[in-house]
């Protein structure tokens, strides 16, 4: 897949993870969680597509900034996200973050999901749950939600956090 349907690319966001990042919000989300920050991601048509190169080339214009996948839920459209994370990595030096309402463990199980896994550095995993609202946790909003360092956690075969 060459498109991506997007709702907003947001450039030197800094709470989608470390540093400055450029924050790719893509269209539609299957969890739909109560309280959810951003409910008008969910539509999987409220986007505009964008090709693959465009995104790309963004990316690259930001010089300083690392890339975070969010939305709506990326693994919803996983197959042009891998392609895009897999350009990154090709193509910059720059860290990916993902979030993502599947857990880690979901992910690894499934043959189209997991093959984003490869790509990306840190994935930030779970549904968001108000009852768990944490507003001292960085980077994710409920206590139940993980950030992930994919690369120790593919090769022990073991979820490895990230050391926040």
């Amino acid at each position: 897949m060459n498109k991506l349907s997007i709702l907003n690319i947001v450039e030197d966001t800094t709470v989608d993870g470390p540093g400055f990042r450029t924050a790719i919000y893509g269209a539609g989300c299957p969890h739909r969680c109560p309280g959810c920050h951003n409910p008008q991601s969910w539509d999987p048509n409220g986007g505009t597509y964008h090709s693959l190169d465009r995104i790309l080339e963004k990316i690259k214009a930001a010089e300083l900034a690392n890339v975070t996948f969010s939305g709506g839920d990326p693994l919803l459209q996983v197959e042009a996200f891998t392609e895009l994370a897999r350009r990154i990595r090709l193509e910059t030096d720059k860290t990916i973050w993902c979030y993502t309402g599947y857990r880690y463990e979901q992910i690894a199980a499934s043959d189209t999901l997991s093959q984003i896994l490869p790509y990306i550095h840190v994935l930030v995993d779970g549904r968001y749950v108000p009852d768990l609202r944490d507003e001292s946790l960085r980077f994710r909003g409920s206590r139940n939600q993980r950030l992930i360092e994919v690369p120790a956690s593919l090769s022990s075969r073991q979820v490895v956090h990230w050391p926040d």
